[in-house]
């Protein structure tokens, strides 16, 4: 809660209607009249996302809450697409504003120091939208270009052997020692944060709500840290 924006505050308390996954609405509870929510299942985004612009060209104004944020992996998305599935004459017959939060990469990194301060990638693991094949020629790409990595959702109960997928492509442009970050949770009260090597960076608690940071060719640890120096010199 104590990371919320002062935006996002303003825009729950000035919506008609909150729209969102249970485990959003739970985090601002104490911010909303539970007469205004409607809760959704995790997997229905566009549900949630055509009952907002229903309700918004009825004349309400909408929340549509999110984690992390809205335009990264997440709600905006759904909300656009369908914009652009109207016709060009019915834009502005909904005025949309994306307020920004504090995203999962940003929020593990303030935790283990500096890993992001070069050019970092940001990949999901989650073959839903993605083929996994795909997904595997962004992750050799960016392995093979030295950036440091940022990987979301690196694993579920229906996708558990992704992360190990993953390791092999990394392993394949960078030493076992090199620096990552396991962050699960980051920012709330069950969070476990651990500073380990891409040798080992399976075996520590890792699900959908986890970042993985890896660190590049210039990545070191100084203790519980973990700091990317700003200038690249491998």
């Amino acid at each position: 809660m104590k990371h919320i924006t002062p935006a996002a505050i303003d825009s729950l308390g000035e919506a008609d209607v909150i729209i969102g996954y249970g485990q959003y609405l739970r985090q601002v509870k104490d911010l909303v009249d539970e007469t205004r929510v409607q809760e959704f299942p995790m997997g229905k985004e566009q549900e949630r996302a055509l009952e907002a612009l229903r309700l918004a060209l009825e004349g309400m104004k909408v929340a549509v809450v999110t984690g992390g944020d809205a335009g990264i992996y997440d709600m905006a998305a759904p909300v656009f697409e369908l914009i652009a599935e109207m016709g060009e004459a019915d834009h502005s017959l909904v005025g949309i504003e994306v307020v920004p939060g504090i995203t999962a990469a940003n929020m593990a990194a303030s935790m283990v120091g500096s890993p992001l301060a070069q050019d970092f990638a940001v990949i999901s693991l989650s073959d839903r939208f993605v083929p996994w094949d795909q997904i595997e020629r962004r992750l050799d790409a960016v392995a093979g270009a030295d950036m440091v990595i940022a990987l979301y959702e690196p694993s579920s109960r229906h996708r558990p052997g992704q992360l190990g997928k993953a390791q092999e492509v990394l392993l394949r442009h960078r030493g076992e020692s090199t620096p990552v970050a396991v962050a699960r949770e980051a920012s709330r009260s069950d969070e476990t944060i651990n500073v380990t090597t891409l040798a080992r960076m399976t075996e520590f608690p890792h699900d959908k709500r986890t970042v993985i940071i890896v660190g590049n060719s210039t990545t070191k640890t100084v203790g519980d840290w973990m700091i990317t120096p700003r200038v690249y010199s491998a």
